[in-house]
């Protein structure tokens, strides 16, 4: 496989999982895009995981359970559901913990730069592996929904409805900002070594601190304040130290980055932050004319924003839905009141839910 930055990749492999039955004309299909970290397992429950997923999956449902499933929004007794893991993750589609053939041993940083345009590329292989000619719908959240719109736009006549979540066509400058320091704490950890890690320690401290600083993006103030506020972690009075824990909030998010780096690899974070860095579908597909990109999709699209969303705000959301207003492409947009911030796709099932089982009984 040529890839879009120019690089080679083979033999790719892709884990992927389906949920309900594909209809005998093959027309009820719909593609789950998951977001930044996570997996091909968006729904049910699984009893056999299998490596870095094993302690990640332990008494959990699939990531959007509340979402995917028999009488759910995204009805398994309808429709047949496929989520597919992208390319560069850890979590069974190829990526830099993958043996390189050549070598016997992981690609690391030999591995090539992957974007969503790649992602998307090797989705389309697995629909046409699967016979299904056109999908009913893609519906992705924050780079899942980068991935739906890479569809809409580069493969038009495979997708009937595009459902946007949380996303935009492009990041803003804070994002890349953001992505950009996560990435500088991974690399300058001791243990990171070139890339080259696998044999020895990873770079869990670096990789811990890219987590903790990507999870205060997917908040807001106004959730953080809600759920920790100032309070101090077990103690009614400070201890006055400049390393340990004081605060709740402090508490929360090194039990995310320890989590995190348990079951996460930091090379494919940085391959998997930097693909959604480069993404800009008006430069892509419309010589940096958003309109102009927006007049190639002809699926029916929902794009949907939060209002406490600082990672993709709802005016770059706007923006993307008044582009196909101006293309003449038929598009609804609607911006949820929420305190969650950009996790609200996640946080909002019952509302999101509802908003897409309308979307897709029209």
């Amino acid at each position: 496989m040529v890839l879009e930055a120019g690089g080679r990749l083979g033999p790719v492999e892709l884990e992927y999982e389906t949920y309900g039955r594909l209809a005998p004309d093959k027309g009820n299909a719909i593609l789950i895009c998951h977001a930044l970290t996570g997996d091909a397992h968006a729904a049910g429950w699984d009893d056999r995981p299998e490596g870095s997923l094993r302690e990640y999956r332990k008494n959990k449902p699939g990531w959007w359970d509340e979402v995917i499933g028999p009488g759910k929004p995204i009805d398994t007794r309808r429709f047949f559901v496929i989520c597919v893991n992208v390319l560069g993750s850890c979590y069974g589609s190829s990526g830099p913990s993958s043996i390189n053939p050549a070598t016997g041993r992981p690609y690391g940083l030999s591995f090539p730069v992957v974007t969503v345009g790649d992602w998307v590329r090797v989705q389309v292989m697995l629909l046409d592996h699967l016979g299904i000619e056109s999908l009913y719908a893609a519906v992705g959240g924050s780079a899942g929904g980068q991935q739906a719109l890479e569809l809409g736009l580069g493969w038009p006549e495979r997708v009937r409805r595009l459902i946007i979540l949380s996303a935009a066509y492009r990041p803003t400058a804070q994002g890349l900002g953001f992505n950009s320091v996560a990435r500088n704490a991974i690399v300058n950890d001791p243990n990171f070594r070139g890339g080259d890690y696998y044999s020895g320690e990873a770079p869990l401290m670096g990789l811990a601190a890219a987590r903790m600083l990507a999870h205060i993006t997917y908040l807001s103030e106004e959730s953080m304040g809600h759920k920790f506020g100032r309070r101090l972690k077990g103690k009614s009075a400070p201890d006055f130290t400049l390393t340990g824990v004081e605060f709740e909030v402090e508490s929360y998010l090194r039990h995310q980055g320890e989590s995190f780096v348990r079951r996460y690899d930091a090379n494919s974070y940085l391959y998997i932050t930097r693909a959604m860095d480069y993404y800009d579908a008006a430069a892509s597909w419309g010589d940096g004319d958003l309109a102009k990109a927006a007049g190639l999709i002809q699926a029916r699209t929902m794009v949907v924003s939060f209002s406490s969303d600082w990672l993709f705000p709802p005016e770059l959301c706007r923006e993307l839905a008044s582009a196909m207003c101006r293309a003449g492409r038929p598009v609804t947009y609607v911006d949820i009141p929420s305190r969650y911030g950009h996790d609200a796709f996640l946080v909002e099932a019952e509302t999101v839910g509802r908003l897409i089982a309308g979307f897709l009984r029209r």
